[in-house]
């Protein structure tokens, strides 16, 4: 059984240790400038494919990370060969992170067939089994039983690694993401469950819509818990690596709570500023703003410049105009690809074992 999580393990580190915290005092030079500039790209990429959304080159959804950009590359630059990482629709954040290339994010945007998902995902379904990450779900917390049963598949295999499922916190509430704590806790399975908490979920306010501190009920399940402020990627870090590390050496699951905040609507199709004041979203912009705060920081460590800062910006802007670029030149799906990538055996005939039409037309 193990030990029942205490208001000292639930309470995040002093603003003085994150910096000193020893997995980010490890940190090169090198590697302090790539988190920086992976929080760069996801900026400009968001912001260009939202200029595209405007000119009508995407459809449907278009769930921005803008604001939130502390909080993948922080986690996801903690993950092992044996790490994997699945979350909700606003996934472009934790895809750039994990090192998917923007062109086919992009073209997946323009529902083009050279996105990820070859133009049938959209903006929720971002997939790249290859750097395991599994996706990009539309279903609110749908994805969390799915994260439950990557760690069950680690501890299956005898694997040492660990899963991270995200969610933000208008998830928390749903009955799945509560059976899927419970079997987490109970198999002892080796998965971080990370509510990405925005304040806001779809456009109703936290307190109205959540009783208590969304990461203490991991306490109901036996599970340790824990809380920061997602605007800090040093803090970020130094919680994830806590509890990353517990997964992975004790098998044990856990949740951790990152207070963020996202800068557009829900969707973009969503206003920005009906539940919410204009003034509330220009202060955190101006105070707690991930990129430029981790900015400062870097000047301060004498580890950036502004001219690399100015060079790395205007490279990110780059890439992104080169994905738009791409996807623009890039062909649609044919009809005939509607029944590809449905059936296994019905892109692998030759293997085929089952019976039956796959297919009615």
């Amino acid at each position: 059984m193990s030990k029942k999580p205490t208001a000292k393990e639930a309470t995040p580190p002093t603003a003085t240790d994150h910096a000193q915290a020893p997995v980010n005092a490890r940190l090169s030079p090198e590697e302090r400038i790539e988190l920086f500039r992976k929080m760069v790209r996801i900026r400009r990429f968001e912001e260009r494919s939202l200029r595209a959304y405007q000119a009508k080159k995407i459809g449907g959804f278009l769930h921005l990370y803008i604001g939130q950009e502390a909080v993948a590359v922080g986690c996801c630059s903690l993950m092992g060969p044996n790490d994997h990482v699945i979350t909700a629709y606003r996934d472009h954040g934790h895809a750039i992170a994990v090192g998917m290339d923007t062109k086919p994010l992009m073209a997946e945007l323009y529902g083009k067939a050279t996105g990820c998902s070859k133009g049938k995902g959209g903006s929720m379904h971002y997939f790249d089994p290859s750097r395991n990450f599994w996706g990009g779900h539309g279903i609110v917390g749908g994805q969390i039983p799915l994260g439950a049963g990557l760690a069950y598949a680690l501890k299956y295999k005898g694997l040492k690694g660990a899963a991270m499922a995200f969610m933000g916190d208008g998830a928390v509430n749903q009955g799945a993401v509560h059976e899927a704590y419970n079997l987490a806790s109970l198999w002892n399975l080796p998965v971080v469950f990370v509510i990405e908490n925005n304040g806001y979920s779809m456009g109703t306010s936290q307190a109205r819509s959540s009783a208590g501190e969304l990461a203490q009920r991991a306490a109901g399940y036996d599970m340790q818990w824990g809380q920061c402020s997602g605007h800090d990627v040093y803090e970020v870090r130094a919680m994830m690596d806590k509890f990353l590390t517990l997964a992975r050496e004790n098998g044990r699951p856990s949740t951790v709570e990152i207070h963020t905040y996202r800068y557009r609507g829900h969707s973009v199709a969503d206003p920005d500023n009906t539940y919410r004041s204009k003034q509330e979203i220009e202060e955190y912009r101006r105070t707690r703003d991930p990129i430029q705060l981790f900015q400062d920081k870097l000047l301060a460590e004498g580890v950036l410049t502004a001219a690399l800062a100015e060079q790395i910006d205007a490279e990110a802007r780059a890439e992104a105009d080169l994905a738009a670029d791409f996807s623009e030149a890039s062909p649609f799906p044919t009809p005939a690809d509607i029944q590809t990538d449905v059936y296994w055996e019905a892109d692998n005939p030759a293997d085929r074992r089952s019976q039956g039409r796959l297919f009615f037309t």
